[in-house]
């Protein structure tokens, strides 16, 4: 995991801790004054946020106590785990720009390619000039990489 990715799960943990877990507490104390639970609609709904919002506490809490965290700037050569890499579609001449990353902080639209995609495993270990070919679920691609960038 890159070091921006481990804080923004930090960051995550801290808002849930600290903002939306003490926040549904008080929904559901206030759900309840309202009376019969069994047919109260509130607190179902706030008890099954509580439920979401625990369970997303202890996925955080296990994937950072797991985590190893990679800063890219100390890393160079060949395509590996960390490398901002643009590439060029050989058929279309359109330029890429993606971020190898871990899977708990991939985002395609953000540029944020998971170590463990197609794309991101034909990439790695390769060079700058190389050309790659990736089975996607589109169909066949081509890439050209022209530049690898470790920051």
């Amino acid at each position: 995991m890159t070091k921006t990715g481990h804080s923004a799960l930090e960051s995550e943990l801290k808002q849930l801790k600290s903002v939306e877990r003490p926040a549904i507490i008080k929904a559901i104390a206030e759900a309840r004054e309202h009376g019969d639970l069994s047919e109260n609609a509130e607190y179902h709904s706030a008890r099954e946020k509580q439920s979401f919002i625990e369970g997303r506490i202890k996925d955080i809490e296990g994937v950072l106590s797991l985590a190893e965290v990679i800063d890219p700037a100390d890393l160079s050569g060949a395509i590996k785990f960390g490398a901002k890499v643009t590439v060029v579609d050989e058929d279309t001449d359109e330029e890429k720009c993606w971020q190898i990353v871990g899977e708990h902080e991939a985002n395609i639209e953000a540029g944020l390619l998971n170590i463990k995609s197609p794309i991101a495993r034909a990439l790695i270990g390769k060079e700058e000039g190389d050309s790659v070919e990736v089975r996607t679920p589109g169909g066949e691609k081509c890439y050209e990489v022209i530049s690898i960038e470790y920051s």
